[in-house]
């Protein structure tokens, strides 16, 4: 294998388009590449090939529909159905998109791969480590989290050190086409946002019920459970006479409802576990931790840790905590692990305040 040469995915947007650009001017050989997730990919499948016109590089296309619809749309749907909230991007780095970037670079004689993800890596005694980008509103170290070391070992980040409107500048210069298009917002294989729409369409037996007041008072019937998650305030059309939000999705169906200032918890148990460096932590170990891809990070404690789960105490309250979402383990700026919430214990005040 040849280490000037590096395989790049390339999406149609900005940031990919860039990093094909910044790795050619560090000298290397570069190749692209797009990947057919589903039905929806046409447009970034037509709009890389635009891309790689431009930059000059050949490009070829990776078909990955079979993979993403068993690894990424099947679970989120029936996380969904199940009460829980997924991360579909979570899942989908290390088994479709790098896998399948990884898959084909082998086929080509080629090492290094290469994403337009705002991150970097770093390696330390051998191991290889997913750390956060230079500019922490852009960071999406939370969805790399999950790599294995036979992906971080050949990963290449070149946008980890820059800011988004240095991205764009460079963009206006190359004279690329994207170069003022919008950031992506939305799940890529649901482009109007309507994921409960989406999941009934993929013929799931949806589990209905009613809203609960905090007071236990039964309500209207909700729409399905999979059209809420834990947190959730907007949407509910209930009127309490003051603000309430989604507390609990029952396994009856019903969703029970909170008042503000109950939405938070003081720890939580993560299911399928993931170690950087393949150890497990000690008890009392303490990190900073993100329960969402947005959160600015909160402090925890390791109360347990092994190949099946591990259990976070948080010092101070963090607020919905909803199952099936991915908590990231951060020492310093370096991920260190995370996984899936499987269940999170609410905070109780009253507890709080007799302890």
């Amino acid at each position: 294998m040849s280490d000037k040469k590096i395989l790049v995915g390339v999406s149609g947007g900005v940031d990919s388009s860039v990093c094909v650009d910044i790795l050619k001017r560090q000298g290397f050989e570069v190749y692209g590449a797009v990947i057919n997730f589903n039905d929806h990919s046409d447009n970034a499948i037509s709009d890389a090939h635009r891309v790689a016109q431009h930059l000059d590089i050949p490009i070829c296309v990776i078909d990955a529909r079979d993979s993403f619809e068993k690894n990424v749309v099947i679970p989120f749907c029936k996380s969904y159905v199940s009460g829980r909230t997924p991360n579909p991007c979570v899942v989908c780095n290390p088994l479709v998109k790098l896998k399948s970037l990884c898959d084909k670079a082998d086929e080509m004689g080629i090492f290094y791969v290469a994403t337009g993800h705002y991150a970097q890596v770093e390696e330390a005694d051998g191991v290889f480590y997913v750390k956060k980008a230079t500019n922490n509103a852009k960071d999406q170290s939370y969805m790399l989290h999950r790599l294995p070391q036979n992906i971080l070992k050949r990963l290449v980040l070149p946008l980890g050190r820059y800011e988004k409107p240095e991205i764009r500048a460079m963009a206006q210069d190359l004279q690329l086409f994207n170069a003022d298009k919008p950031d992506s917002q939305e799940i890529c294989f649901i482009p109007d946002g309507e994921h409960g729409k989406f999941i009934e369409s993929k013929g799931y037996k949806i589990k209905s019920g009613f809203f609960i007041s905090p007071e236990g008072k039964k309500l209207a019937r909700h729409k399905g459970i999979h059209n809420y998650t834990i947190g959730q305030r907007k949407g509910l059309n209930i009127a309490l006479g003051k603000p309430a939000f989604v507390k609990e999705i029952c396994e009856n169906g019903d969703i029970l409802l909170g008042y503000a200032g109950e939405e938070f918890f003081c720890r939580v148990e993560l299911e399928k576990p993931v170690y950087t460096n393949g150890q497990c932590f000690d008890i009392n170990d303490e990190f900073v931790v993100k329960i969402r891809s947005a959160a600015k990070g909160d402090k925890a404690i390791v109360e347990h840790s092994d190949s099946e789960k591990v259990v976070l105490r948080f010092p101070e309250p963090v607020r919905a905590a909803a199952k099936g979402q991915s908590v990231v383990i951060y020492c310093d700026d370096i991920v260190v692990g995370g996984g899936f919430i499987n269940k999170a214990e609410p905070f109780d005040k009253n507890k709080e305040n007799k302890e």
